[in-house]
C-alpha cells in the first residue's frame, strides 16, 4: 500500500536556489501505462535550474516538482503495465516530479538498475544517457572511426558523451575549463582534451586532425561558439546543439554550410513524446546498457545530497567546479 502523502521538493517562486523549499504532497496515483516509484535517489540537471529560475516551465500535464530522473524501486502499477513488477528495483526518465519520495513514471521509461551499479549510480543515468544517445548517435549519426567533439566535457552530459563515444569506435575532443577537469577527461577517454580558457577550440581541432576538422559536435554553450563549430566541423559533419548557456542567437555566414554540406540540428528531450523517449530507452537497452555492465562506460558521481538540501546541490551545479553528475538521495 501506497501512503497517502509524501516529502517533495517545490519551487516556492522563481529565483535562486534558496527558493527550492520541502513541502508535503498527495503520494500520485499511476496512470494507465504507468508505474509509482518509490525513489531512492534522484539525479540533477541543468534543465531543473532553469525551470527553478522560471525560464523552462514543465510541458502540459507533468508534475511541476523539478527532478527528470530517478531510481528506486517499482511500488505500484497502473492499468496495463506487465513489464515490470511491484518490487523491482529501476531507473527512469520522468517528465518532472522526481525531487520527491514518489513519483509516476511511464513504464516505458523505465530501465533496470545495471548490474553493478547501485541507486545513485542509476539515478544518474537516464536523462544524461538518454540526451546523448538521441543527440550524438541518432540526430549526430556518429560512426566509428570518426571525429567527436564535445563542450563542456566535465558536466554530466560531457562525461557521458565522452565515454560513449569512445567505447563505440571515434576519436573524442573534449573543451573543458582548466586542467584538473582537462585530465578528468581524458581520464575518461578524450584523446584531447582543450583548455577552453587558454586555447582555441577551432586551432587545436583543425591541428590536431590536419586541418580536416572534426564529424560531430555536441555543443550546449551557442552564443558565439556557433560561428567557431562551423569553422571546426569537417565536410559533411553535423552540428547538435542541446543548450545556449551563451544564448542562442548568432550571427553566422552559412557559406561555410553549403560549401562543406553540414548539418545544424537540435533537441531538447523533456517536451518530445512518450513514443519517442520509449524508442531511446529500447535502443539504450540493447546497445549501450551492456556497456555499462561491462564496466566500459560508467557515470561519473562529483557529489550526493539528501533530498531536503536540494539548495545546497543546485548551488553546486551552478558554481560550475563539479565533475560529472550530482545526486539527492532520498
Amino acid at each position: 500500500m501506497l501512503p497517502d502523502t509524501m516529502i517533495c521538493i517545490e519551487i516556492s517562486a522563481p529565483g535562486g536556489p534558496d527558493v527550492l523549499k520541502p513541502a508535503t504532497r498527495p503520494v500520485p496515483a499511476p496512470a494507465p501505462g504507468q508505474v509509482v516509484i518509490r525513489v531512492a535517489a534522484a539525479g540533477i540537471n541543468r534543465p531543473d535550474v532553469l525551470q527553478r529560475q522560471g525560464a523552462y516551465p514543465a510541458p502540459p500535464g507533468a508534475s511541476d516538482l523539478p527532478g527528470l530522473e530517478v531510481a528506486g524501486h517499482v511500488a505500484a502499477l497502473g492499468e496495463g503495465v506487465d513489464s515490470l513488477a511491484v518490487g523491482d528495483p529501476v531507473c527512469a526518465l520522468v517528465a518532472g516530479g522526481g525531487y520527491a519520495h514518489f513519483v509516476a513514471a511511464d513504464a516505458r521509461h523505465c530501465l533496470p538498475v545495471p548490474a553493478g551499479l547501485d541507486m545513485v549510480q542509476a539515478a544518474a543515468l537516464p536523462e544524461t544517457f538518454f540526451t546523448v544517445w538521441h543527440n550524438v548517435f541518432e540526430r549526430g549519426r556518429l560512426q566509428a572511426g570518426e571525429r567527436f567533439l564535445v563542450h563542456g566535457g566535465a558536466s554530466g552530459i560531457g562525461t557521458t558523451a565522452i565515454q560513449l563515444a569512445k567505447a563505440l569506435g571515434a576519436t573524442v575532443f573534449a573543451t573543458a575549463n582548466g586542467p584538473a577537469k582537462g585530465e578528468a577527461c581524458r581520464g575518461l577517454g578524450a584523446d584531447r582534451a582543450i583548455d577552453y580558457a587558454a586555447e582555441d577550440f577551432v586551432e587545436v581541432v583543425k591541428a590536431a586532425t590536419g586541418g580536416k576538422g572534426v564529424d560531430v559536435i555536441l555543443d550546449m554553450v551557442g552564443g558565439d561558439y556557433i560561428a567557431r563549430n562551423l569553422k571546426a566541423l569537417a565536410a559533411d559533419g553535423r552540428l547538435v546543439n542541446i543548450a545556449f548557456q551563451k544564448g542562442s542567437t548568432a550571427e553566422l555566414n552559412l557559406m561555410a554550410m553549403m560549401l562543406k554540406r553540414l548539418t545544424l540540428t537540435g533537441s531538447t528531450l523533456r517536451p518530445q513524446s512518450d513514443e519517442a523517449k520509449a524508442r531511446m530507452a529500447k535502443a539504450l537497452r540493447a546497445q549501450v546498457w551492456p556497456l555499462i555492465e561491462a564496466g566500459t562506460v560508467r557515470p561519473v558521481i562529483h557529489a550526493t545530497f539528501p533530498l531536503e538540501r536540494a539548495a545546497e546541490a543546485h548551488a553546486l551545479m551552478e558554481s560550475n567546479t563539479h565533475i560529472g553528475k550530482i545526486v539527492l538521495t532520498v
